[in-house]
């Protein structure tokens, strides 16, 4: 008896010390993901753009995830979970350091291409800490432990935001009105000054990913497999291919619709606080507003996963009311219209610790392939949110063509754009209800 009791402590201490581990690996791409929030109005001012290109700040985060995603899952499939860890966090150093002839060129290609190896990096950290932290326990609890690393991502991410936003947009909107009247000569010198903000935090950005980089091949983390594939009746055909889990495929495309709506969420309200007539020194704290949404309903989710609500039921809940937020946001002005994009974080908060469960659950010896597919899902926030960008340009047109001011039609624009998370909810909700149990059936 005192056997199984001193085994069962031990257990716990064994997965706790990885488990915050892991904890502080979301915490840093969680850092570096939902500064793109900042980042949009940043450089939509210093490289003089559109709202769809400003947009593709959050495109080439996202697009590495589609082009790294698979050869990612090799390379951890090669060299193991914590040695991809930290190849992960070497990599997001390398593209923060592009940052700095990036600011010196003031070339918006540059800054995206340190951006884009960064979202190389992140892959690599995502592609091993996922599957990872979901088959370090039971798959029942998978979505409290996933919680828990959502709760740091998004503190993290509500830092970075307020962080970068006071670095980056301070006295923005001063600049822009002055961007208008100074000659060629002095625009360029004010915009070139803006632009060199960005050197010294990505170069302290650089130097502390580069040494957890290294420390994480030290860390204290256990080995772990995926439960094998149930063996098959007699009489039965076993599981050969990834294409015989039709709930995967499904769960590839809800984590992609999911993915684009929570960087939509995140990353357009300080973009739309703008649009609305919020001064940048208030719009900052938007993001902020959006993640500790999450954060709360992460916590939620850790005292009531499995206990109260299993995994399907908080996805149905989520998607529910997802789906009520988006009319709330487009049938409201103003900040109450903020207040309701902020409040997508409640609605985005377990997806994603459900959804992952969900996906591998019963997929055995494919669980590392299914993940690197789950990872490439991430490219949601690299097409939705340009889409996004691109509806509120050509609604603003359209607007001013019928002789609205700009002020306006840059309002209205903004906040009809948001009919676009509908169908993403809608697709959500699907998988909650019935495209989880796909292909997992008893005969």
């Amino acid at each position: 008896m005192s056997t199984k009791v001193n085994e069962t402590s031990n257990n716990k201490i064994n997965t706790i010390i990885p488990i915050i581990i892991i904890a502080g690996l979301f915490f840093i791409f969680g850092f570096v993901t939902w500064i793109n929030g900042a980042l949009i109005p940043f450089m939509k001012t210093i490289n003089e753009l559109t709202s769809a290109q400003s947009f593709l700040v959050a495109s080439a985060s996202y697009i590495s995830f589609v082009v790294m995603a698979l050869p990612a899952s090799a390379i951890i499939n090669k060299i193991g979970y914590r040695k991809g860890m930290s190849l992960g966090l070497i990599v997001m150093a390398v593209g923060a350091l592009v940052f700095i002839p990036a600011a010196e060129a003031r070339t918006y290609w540059v800054f995206l291409t340190g951006i884009f190896i960064q979202g190389m990096g992140m892959t690599l950290l995502q592609t091993a800490s996922n599957p990872y932290i979901t088959i370090l326990g039971p798959i029942d609890s998978a979505a409290k432990r996933i919680a828990i690393m959502g709760i740091a991502n998004k503190i993290a991410g509500a830092l970075g935001s307020l962080i970068f936003g006071a670095l980056l947009l301070s006295g923005i909107d001063e600049i822009k009105d002055k961007l208008s009247t100074v000659s060629v000569t002095e625009k360029a010198q004010l915009l070139d000054t803006m632009a060199d903000s960005v050197v010294t935090p990505y170069i302290i950005m650089a130097v502390v990913l580069f040494v957890l980089g290294i420390l994480i091949r030290k860390a204290p983390l256990p080995h772990v497999e995926a439960e094998p594939i149930e063996e098959a009746k007699e009489g039965k055909t076993t599981k050969t291919s990834i294409f015989q889990f039709p709930h995967l495929w499904l769960g590839v495309l809800t984590l992609f619709v999911y993915v684009g709506a929570e960087v939509i969420a995140g990353d357009t309200i300080i973009a739309y606080g703008i649009s609305l007539g919020f001064t940048a020194a208030k719009a900052k704290f938007f993001t902020t507003f959006t993640l500790m949404a999450m954060v709360a309903t992460y916590g939620l989710g850790v005292f009531l996963i499995p206990k109260y609500v299993n995994q399907a039921l908080a996805l149905k809940l989520s998607a529910v009311l997802g789906i009520i937020l988006t009319f709330c946001i487009v049938f409201t002005t103003g900040f109450t219209s903020i207040l309701f994009v902020a409040a997508l974080g409640i609605a985005n908060a377990l997806v994603w610790p459900a959804v992952w469960p969900l996906t591998l659950k019963g997929l055995g010896k494919f669980t590392k392939t299914a993940s690197a597919l789950l990872i490439m899902a991430i490219s949601g926030g690299a097409i939705i949110p340009p889409l996004y960008g691109w509806f509120v340009d050509e609604n603003k047109v359209k607007l001013m063509a019928q002789g609205m001011s700009e002020a306006l039609a840059s309002a209205e624009a903004a906040t009809s754009g948001y009919w676009i998370l509908l169908p993403c909810y809608l697709i959500i909700l699907y998988y909650a209800i019935s495209g989880h149990k796909l292909g997992l059936k008893k005969d």
